[in-house]
């Protein structure tokens, strides 16, 4: 199953409720789910915080479904 639409799913949401989200129409975001076309970067970190995680997993790039932690860089 898609990421995205399993994580819209577990919130109860439809799609329109995150293309409202995103301020698109329904149409485009279906096409993110089923893959048809790339998601852009914007949408995968408004998603991502949406969601509370990661653009990794969303991607299939881990498994690990909690966001990273936000680190502090030392100078």
């Amino acid at each position: 199953m898609n990421r995205l639409k399993e994580l819209r799913e577990d919130k109860d949401l439809y799609q329109k409720d995150i293309a409202n989200y995103l301020k698109i129409d329904q149409s485009n975001y279906s096409k993110y789910e089923l893959e048809k076309v790339n998601i852009p970067v914007d949408y995968l970190r408004l998603l991502a915080d949406y969601y509370n995680t990661s653009i990794d997993y969303i991607l299939y790039r881990t498994d690990e479904r909690k966001p990273y932690t936000k680190s502090i860089m030392k100078k």
